[in-house]
């Protein structure tokens, strides 16, 4: 079955085309509403819908086209429609959700609501050589920043998450705070390349105590103060003041995410690591899992950096997945969730 997955939930505009009997994504596409929202330094809802609404229909006309499928003029066709219900924001969850009904009962297809971090956990499926079950997830983005115990599709324990802001979050913070754009998370690790090692030394929150909870807004709150004390001093932040602040800010985020992932696995005593999200996009977060790994004799598993951010194809498959799901209820209900526990989900 050809599954056709839309992403919708913040501030990307995703579709992707999934055949789940050769296990082969076929296309996909995407636009970013980046330079939309950079001159407002952050996601605008209202303009966020408006803008997925503008691009749906363009974009599945050169999805269908880049895969070679003329939907109801014979040869292959899709099998069902996937979409984003949750969680994210509201106004552009409606948007992928209700165009998504749309063409499922237009063509005679299922419809599948999907979570938008399943997907993300389930994204690194779509590389070679992908994970088995079961495994420890790493689930870090601008809106979450979790530990899981993954069993299997919709079997999830939750281990540990961010009691205040998650790490992508925090980065597009600092990253304001320095003056540095949007979104956070690359311009700070760009900027961190030509940082001082150790100039500075950030807090790594939470580490000192037993658990994998994790807490960023301290960390925030060091960023603005030490950017305080150096104006107060100098009269000014130079730019490379801003270089070593993002690379000890980066350091700090790393260092506490490799901290509750080593102590995550010591826990479950699994030998496998999922990292997804946005924010393990992150090459510092990825060569120091990589040495750690190398060295415990752990596999460590992420998408390609495409696939980190939201996409349609994470959609595509976790639908595909779900469809597998025995006695599974159709409906033409329209779903859409701000919020949507991960513990929520059935297996």
């Amino acid at each position: 079955m050809i599954v056709l997955g839309i992403e919708s939930s913040c501030d990307e505009t995703g579709l992707a085309l999934y055949d789940g009997e050769r296990q082969q994504l076929l296309a996909d596409v995407l636009h970013s509403q980046i330079a939309l929202h950079a001159q407002y330094g952050g996601v605008v809802p209202e303009l966020a819908s408006r803008d997925h609404i503008r691009r749906l229909v363009p974009l599945l006309e050169e999805l269908l086209a880049k895969a070679g499928i003329r939907q109801g003029e014979g040869g292959p066709q899709v099998g069902a429609v996937a979409y984003t219900a949750g969680p994210g924001l509201m106004g552009a969850l409606l948007t992928g959700a209700c165009f998504a009904q749309g063409l499922a009962l237009a063509w005679g297809v299922p419809a599948v609501p999907v979570h938008h971090m399943e997907g993300h956990l389930l994204a690194p499926m779509l590389e070679t050589p992908r994970p088995s079950f079961p495994f420890v997830a790493l689930l870090v983005s601008g809106g979450h920043t979790q530990l899981m115990q993954v069993e299997g599709v919709g079997r999830y324990q939750l281990l540990g998450e961010s009691v205040d802001d998650a790490a992508g979050e925090a980065f597009d913070k600092a990253a304001k705070m320095m003056g540095l754009g949007y979104p956070g998370g690359p311009r700070v690790a760009e900027w961190a390349e030509r940082g001082v090692p150790q100039r500075f030394r950030f807090p790594r929150p939470m580490v000192d105590r037993p658990g994998l909870e994790f807490s960023f807004s301290g960390l925030k709150t060091f960023c603005l103060t030490t950017l305080e004390r150096l104006e107060r001093e100098q009269g000014s932040v130079s730019e490379q003041d801003k270089a070593d602040v993002a690379w000890a800010f980066q350091d700090a985020v790393v260092d506490t995410l490799f901290i509750k992932c080593k102590r995550a696995l010591q826990q479950t005593g699994l030998k496998r690591l999922v990292m997804a999200g946005g924010v393990s996009a992150n090459l510092a977060l990825r060569s120091r899992l990589k040495e750690y790994a190398l060295k415990q004799g752990i596999e460590v598993f992420y998408p390609r950096s495409a696939f980190c951010t939201d996409n349609g194809a994470m959609i595509a498959l976790a639908g595909w997945y779900r469809l597998q799901q025995p006695g599974l209820k159709m409906s033409t209900e329209i779903v859409a969730r701000a919020r949507w526990p991960m513990a929520d989900l059935q297996a």
